[in-house]
């Protein structure tokens, strides 16, 4: 009996030999031809990617939009390729367009939110509302623009932070676009019997010293209001997105050592206290 089962498992193994052979006789140059033919549409299509990227860098077009453009293409070539190979197996694609086709009706009910991303995505790749650097303000949130794909918009901040908003949120709402820097807005209450001009000539002097403050911008310094507190001084200025902060307070620093060295008082709020009724109240 063993030698039986022996036996049987040799002519299943034959059986299989028999049918790879007339597989490989059959098919053999079919499936040479195809390998051949897909390699070399692979080399094609990454060619193809280059030259368009090259072209659109030498005419210095984004390079959001000159990825994407590149990559497409390298897809679309691709799947010409692909189709070819399939045809020299003997595959009709016939069958499979209309399957993919039935496929994708129903993945696309089923990834609504996914695909209205990705026609956001390249919208904001077309349009170019905003580009890789540039700083923006989308529903309250603030950063520098890392990367934009087409499902998210990836922001970063000064604390190294990496804030990825969905395209779909960033299409149709309102978007501020301060490119690479960011307004820094100050208010500076001086005695009124300060001269407002020095401390105007002293604060525009600061400004101008420091190198993160962007000039092609001009900054602007002037009485803002009048207050109980004295005379409030507005200050507007650009810095680098990146460093924010850090320069904000470099500057707020050396303001107030300039306006103290000037002799310029920075006022306090004064209030007074009146108490009403003659007879003395007792607190434990």
């Amino acid at each position: 009996m063993a030698e039986n089962g022996i036996g049987s498992e040799i002519a299943q193994l034959q059986q299989v030999y028999q049918v790879v052979v007339e597989f490989l006789v059959n098919y053999s140059f079919q499936i040479v031809g195809a390998l051949i033919i897909f390699l070399l549409g692979l080399w094609v299509a990454n060619k193809v990617a280059a030259v368009v990227r090259k072209q659109m860098d030498a005419h210095e077009i984004d390079t959001t939009l000159t990825n994407f453009v590149s990559n497409l293409v390298r897809l679309l070539v691709i799947i010409m390729v692909a189709i070819i190979c399939l045809g020299k197996l003997g595959i009709s694609v016939t069958p499979m367009v209309a399957a993919i086709g039935a496929a994708s009706l129903g993945a696309g009910l089923a990834v609504q939110g996914m695909l209205s991303n990705y026609a956001a995505g390249i919208t904001i790749i077309v349009t170019r509302p905003f580009v890789i650097g540039n700083t923006i303000t989308i529903k309250e949130i603030t950063g520098q623009v890392e990367d934009i794909h087409l499902g998210v918009t990836t922001l970063t901040n000064e604390e190294g932070e990496l804030i990825s908003i969905p395209n779909k949120h960033i299409v149709g709402e309102i978007l501020h676009n301060s490119f690479e820097n960011k307004l820094v807005e100050l208010s500076i209450n001086i005695d009124f019997s300060s001269e407002p001009n020095q401390a105007i000539a002293v604060i525009e002097q600061v400004l101008a010293e420091f190198k993160q403050v962007d000039k092609k911008q001009a900054s602007q310094v002037g009485i803002n209001n009048f207050t109980d507190a004295g005379l409030q001084i507005g200050v507007r200025y650009w810095v680098p997105t990146a460093r924010y902060f850090q320069d904000k307070y470099r500057i707020n620093l050396a303001i107030w050592n300039s306006l103290k060295a000037a002799g310029i008082q920075i006022s306090n709020p004064v209030r007074t206290v009146k108490l009403l009724g003659n007879s003395p109240q007792k607190f434990d």
